[in-house]
């Protein structure tokens, strides 16, 4: 069993060797930045995310893929085969090279209607379809099972399907969701993404309902994909084509350098603050709610010092730190006019976790056990959400509110915090996912999508939801209908749905058991939702091990 910070760490030698100098180099930033800095992060107020990238790199894309896309290279004398070989080979080597250039996940935001627009651009629009078929089942083989990036992680790589309409976008979206589903119970990457949108997909008449029954029945076998909710109150006044998920959780759109879209933009880096913490340091003061706040606040100004301090250093980075963005055009903006003509179009992100957890701290109860706690609940994100906005008015940059996705610091967080304070909620050993209500609450799903809804709005940095089925929804892809559609008119922006899945090893077989039903094996692969994507129960960090011990099904 191993005991990683990130769930998809496996052993190897490069792996060592790159943790080790990880380690130093994070050392050596927490020395050179401010010392109150650093110490919010040591005491685990705040994690500065990617601490060893702080002064090199930026965090995550989605690709401005056909901006400068070789269209000659591919249709120059080359054959059919020869083609779309090259242009997989191209995707394959965009994505290894940008994951040396920044330090966290990929996207694709049309990934379907992308390569309709290439094979139509050189010519090919009536190639053999079966090459390009096969050429997708290799791309996702090779990212669920390469564990390359650092000699040891997967490449985070999101695909977003779903709106191309054309034959060529419906066959790329078909065969996606087909090749994934056919490919087996252990090939659990990379993350798609479907996006659900009224008039295109959504209803019976619409030009890709057929594709949205597919992706469902998928879904109901396989937990991906998980549902980009564009018709919700966050996402309906962006146009669909532009909007996109990145990794877990990160939705980048609002630009104040230019008009809304996520293609060619990232996030620059995230700080999360660490909300129990600041309700633990509250709980005896005269007025705990108004200490909470102001806590909050005074925190939430330093970190936005630390923002503006690693924005400045990211934009003053060797340029030649990123020959592939560069080349290929991957961003936006004009390099040659400087770094900052590039990165100023990334977001700041301040993030947050434990928003359940800070209520069962100061009044013995979650938020959702009561309407004036829900909604003092919804004021305290909304407060948050307009302390960003009020920075990206202040500095012209793109400050968001992300609720963070927490994989490593649900248990790095209670961890230094029990060494301090004596509560139950820190023997649960883990803090829960961002507003989400407690895995344990065990309410019914259409309660848990309403009242974590309304939180979406506000988290304009990213979000999910996500809904825990007792077993593989099988046969009964209308539930899972009913709940996306509840979800947009809730308010959730992102959605996603979580079953247990155990695998023999012995003979395959899939199901929940801890004795094979077939062969009688008691080894088994254990498959769940980490924090967006999926991973083996066995690599998960020891925060996200204690919560899935505690998860109860809504139902």
């Amino acid at each position: 069993m191993s005991n990683n910070d990130n769930a998809s760490e496996r052993d190897s030698y490069v792996g060592e060797i790159y943790c080790k100098g990880s380690d130093e180099m994070k050392r050596n930033v927490l020395s050179t930045i401010k010392p109150e800095w650093s110490e919010l992060h040591t005491s685990g107020h705040i994690h500065i995310h990617d601490l060893e990238a702080y002064n090199l790199t930026y965090n995550c894309l989605t690709f401005d893929l056909l901006k400068s896309f070789p269209y000659e290279e591919l249709s120059d004398g080359k054959t059919n085969q020869r083609a779309v070989l090259e242009l997989f080979s191209y995707f394959r080597d965009i994505i290894v090279k940008t994951a040396n250039e920044q330090s966290g996940g990929m996207a694709f935001a049309n990934f379907d209607s992308d390569i309709s627009s290439i094979l139509n651009r050189i010519g090919m629009s009536n190639c053999d379809f079966s090459l390009v078929d096969d050429s997708i089942d290799m791309m996702i083989r090779w990212l669920s099972g390469a564990h390359e990036r650092y000699g040891q992680v997967s490449f985070y790589v999101t695909l977003n399907i779903g709106l191309g309409t054309d034959e060529i976008s419906r066959k790329v979206c078909r065969t996606v969701l087909k090749n994934f589903r056919d490919a087996g119970p252990r090939i659990i990457k990379p993350n798609i993404v479907f996006k659900v949108k009224k008039g295109i997909n959504l209803d019976e008449g619409d030009p890709n309902y057929d594709l949205y029954l597919l992706a469902r029945s998928v879904t109901s076998k396989k937990m991906i994909p998980t549902y980009l909710l564009c018709d919700c109150e966050l996402d309906r006044e962006a146009d669909p084509k532009v909007l996109s998920v990145m990794g877990c959780r990160t939705r980048v759109v609002d630009n104040v350098f230019g008009e809304k879209s996520s293609i060619g933009r990232g996030n620059l880096c995230n700080i999360t603050i660490n909300l129990p913490r600041l309700a633990l340091e509250s709980k005896k003061s005269e007025d705990p709610w108004k200490t909470f706040v102001n806590k909050w606040n005074d925190v939430a100004s330093t970190v936005k010092d630390i923002l503006l301090d690693r924005y400045k250093h990211i934009i003053s980075a060797d340029p030649n730190n990123f020959p592939t963005i560069f080349e290929h055009n991957l961003w936006i903006g004009c390099p040659e006019k400087g770094l900052e003509n590039v990165f100023r179009n990334g977001t700041l992100a301040i993030g947050f976790i434990g928003l359940s957890d800070v209520f069962q701290i100061l009044y013995e109860k979650p938020y959702y056990e009561s309407d004036g706690l829900l909604l003092q609940a919804l004021k305290f994100v909304e407060h948050m959400r307009e302390y960003t906005d009020s920075l990206t008015k202040e500095y012209g940059l793109n400050f968001s509110l992300l609720a963070t996705a927490g994989e490593m610091i649900s248990g790095r967080f209670p961890e230094i915090d029990s060494k301090l304070y004596d509560n139950d909620i820190l023997k649960d050993r883990y803090y829960t996912n961002s507003f989400h209500v407690r895995v344990d609450n065990g309410m019914n799903p259409f309660d848990k999508i309403r009242f974590e809804g309304g939180f979406h709005k506000y988290c304009n940095g990213g979000c999910i939801s996500y809904v825990e089925l007792e077993s593989p929804p099988i046969g009964n892809e209308e539930a899972l209908d009913e709940m996306i559609r509840f979800a947009i008119d809730s308010g959730v922006h992102y959605l996603g749905f979580n079953f247990k899945l155990d695998v023999c090893d012995e003979c395959g077989t899939t199901g929940i058991f801890d004795t094979c039903s077939e062969c009688g094996s008691r080894a088994i692969t254990r498959i769940r939702r980490v924090s967006g994507y999926l991973e083996e129960l066995d690599h998960f960090t020891d925060g996200k091990k204690n919560e899935v011990k505690s998860r109860v099904v809504n139902g």
